[in-house]
């Protein structure tokens, strides 16, 4: 047999006519006297394609009738014009070769099966219409992320995975060790003696690249990264995950405003993309995830992004008509309620929340002239609320210790960052937009564990 032509490609030939060979894996067979119809996938399209066996032209014909689904296989045929609805050609098949049989066993017959369930067996799931649109669709995104920054002279860097900041100080981080637990090193105080470790100090998993990332702002200007973070937060809900991807520009010698100046035409190209590269899954994404998903992400991609102050934000919330689950005061946080409002019911669109109280924010944030506010900001979007996270840097020495200080953060780990200060300090800002997130919202997916091909969860770590 001659070498194997992807299906999407086969699809998009100009005419019918000629002789190719597709490999891929049965998603039905169906037989019909003299005829037997295959739907082939090779993941590289929603649809497939049929293959058309007919008894004269095939040898061992009755076998390839009772095909099962599921099985591997090879065929090689003549591309024709198909008479059936929804599909322009076919493939009149020749030669056909079973690589790997499938047992009738196969948990993925052809019917529908619950999210849930399809959790349960990861390992196929990504054979299914579903999440063969979702793994298209992410495989594309981070392409057109790095696409993205490249077209903006942005360099990429890649920031440590293993790292002994805790860069939101919230202490979530899952800790790399090589102590035997059960008969650790200690102190004279009894606590472990993490000097004996492999890195001679406590370490742990990222949670952001954004302090390293920072430094490399101060030398190359714009920069970005996208890769693996991980929070040791013991939450179910279908938003967190215990590893997620990230994506953190930083750019030197900016501000706030420029800051959102470019989550909005961030988010804009990537809303723009999925509509015009990822057409096929994203009409199977309206139609079977989200009636109105690409109305709504056209509307996203076309509309005017609003700014405005916390405080307003906070007086909108407070003369609502509306019986809100949680407080809204100022020096709250927002809750992913009111983000909604905001952004559904005051604005009608996608919305920029900037300058949050200080005290809820973290310490590397920049403090404004007010000495109530940092220069913070939160994209939100209507169905889900917040988005994107970003701010401007402190890259005043004075303040930036002063702030550490006040929130009784240790200096001496963050002795680097605090140099990058001291020598060339420039005005810089950037933002973090967590990779699911954007993929969740795009998709219309609603559980973090359907964007992800193995999510980490608490009590789940399989395949």
């Amino acid at each position: 047999m001659s070498e194997n032509i992807r299906i999407v490609k086969l699809l998009n030939t100009p005419e019918a006519g000629g002789e190719y060979t597709v490999a891929g894996w049965v998603r039905s067979t169906r037989a019909s006297g003299d005829i037997v119809f295959i739907v082939l996938n090779d993941g590289s399209n929603l649809s497939g394609i049929q293959l058309v066996l007919e008894r004269n032209d095939i040898p061992d014909f009755e076998r390839f009738s009772k095909i099962a689904t599921g099985t591997a296989i090879q065929a090689n045929g003549r591309l024709v014009p198909s008479p059936a609805a929804g599909q322009q050609y076919e493939l009149a098949v020749i030669k056909l070769k079973i690589v790997g049989e499938s047992n009738p066993d196969y948990p993925l017959q052809k019917k529908r099966h619950s999210f849930e369930y399809l959790r349960s067996i990861a390992h196929l799931r990504p054979r299914t219409n579903t999440f063969g649109a979702m793994f298209r669709l992410r495989s594309k995104l981070a392409q057109a992320i790095h696409r993205f920054f490249a077209e903006h002279d942005f360099l990429y860097v890649h920031t440590p995975i293993i790292t002994a900041s805790d860069c939101e100080g919230a202490g979530e981080l899952f800790r790399v060790t090589t102590l035997p637990p059960n008969s650790a090193p200690r102190n004279e105080g009894g606590s472990i003696d993490f000097g004996q470790d492999f890195f001679a100090q406590k370490t742990g998993l990222t949670v952001s690249g954004q302090l390293e990332g920072e430094l490399f702002a101060q030398a190359f200007g714009n920069i970005y990264t996208f890769g693996p973070t991980f929070r040791a937060e013991n939450s179910n809900t279908a938003r967190h995950a215990a590893e997620f991807w990230m994506i953190e520009p930083e750019m030197a010698f900016s501000d706030l405003h420029d800051d959102a100046d470019l989550a909005e035409e961030f988010v804009r190209y990537l809303c723009r993309f999925v509509l015009n590269d990822c057409a096929e899954d994203m009409a199977f994404f309206d139609q079977y995830i989200e009636k109105g998903l690409i109305e709504r992400i056209r509307t996203v991609a076309e509309a005017d992004f609003a700014r405005m102050d916390y405080g307003d934000a906070i007086k909108y919330l407070q003369k609502a008509n509306t019986n809100f689950n949680f407080p809204v005061e100022w020096g709250l946080d927002l809750q992913t309620e009111h983000e909604r409002y905001i952004t559904e019911q005051v604005v009608g669109g996608p919305a920029f929340v900037m300058n949050y109280p200080k005290d809820i924010k973290a310490f590397y944030m920049r403090q404004n002239d007010d000495a109530r506010t940092v220069a913070a900001m939160d994209l939100l979007v209507p169905k889900v609320g917040e988005i994107i996270g970003g701010s401007q840097r402190e890259e005043r020495l004075e303040l930036l210790e002063r702030r550490i200080g006040d929130m009784d953060i240790p200096r001496e780990p963050l002795w680097w960052y605090l140099d990058s200060r001291r020598w060339g300090s420039t005005p810089h800002a950037g933002f973090g937009l967590g990779f699911e997130r954007i993929i969740m919202y795009l998709s219309g997916m609603e559980n973090i564990r359907d964007v992800i091909p193995f999510p980490r969860t608490p009590r789940h770590a399989e395949f």
